[in-house]
């Protein structure tokens, strides 16, 4: 049994679409594995020290322009990083279940995951 205590703020939801990164350490260009309103995780190889700053750009087609969002990373392994953004972003940005990306329709689907990180 899981012992540890859920700490996220908001809902975390498995979705994956394409991220543009800046961070000290350098900028690169990743997937998402799932994203909140507090949060996202960042499938990479790339490593950023935790704590340390990072800049994500989403493409947010169906409004033309990329949100862009400065974050810390909380926690750094090698499947790759978790931010916590300096600020919520408006989860209505999550219209039916589905983030407005650059990923085909099939493969951005958003499902809520669970405290314990399960679908």
């Amino acid at each position: 049994m899981n012992t540890i205590p859920h700490r996220r703020q908001y809902p975390r939801y498995a979705a994956v679409f394409s991220t543009k990164c800046s961070a000290k350490e350098g900028k690169f260009r990743d997937l998402t594995r799932d994203v909140g309103a507090g949060g996202v995780f960042i499938r990479t190889k790339q490593r950023v020290r935790q704590g340390g700053r990072i800049n994500i750009q989403f493409p947010i087609f169906a409004f033309e322009k990329n949100l862009s969002l400065i974050g810390t990373v909380v926690r750094s392994e090698p499947e790759g990083l978790a931010v916590m953004f300096d600020e919520a972003i408006d989860v209505r940005l999550f219209k039916d279940g589905r983030f407005p990306g650059n990923m085909k329709e099939d493969e951005r689907f958003a499902t809520r995951i669970d405290k314990h990180n399960r679908l």
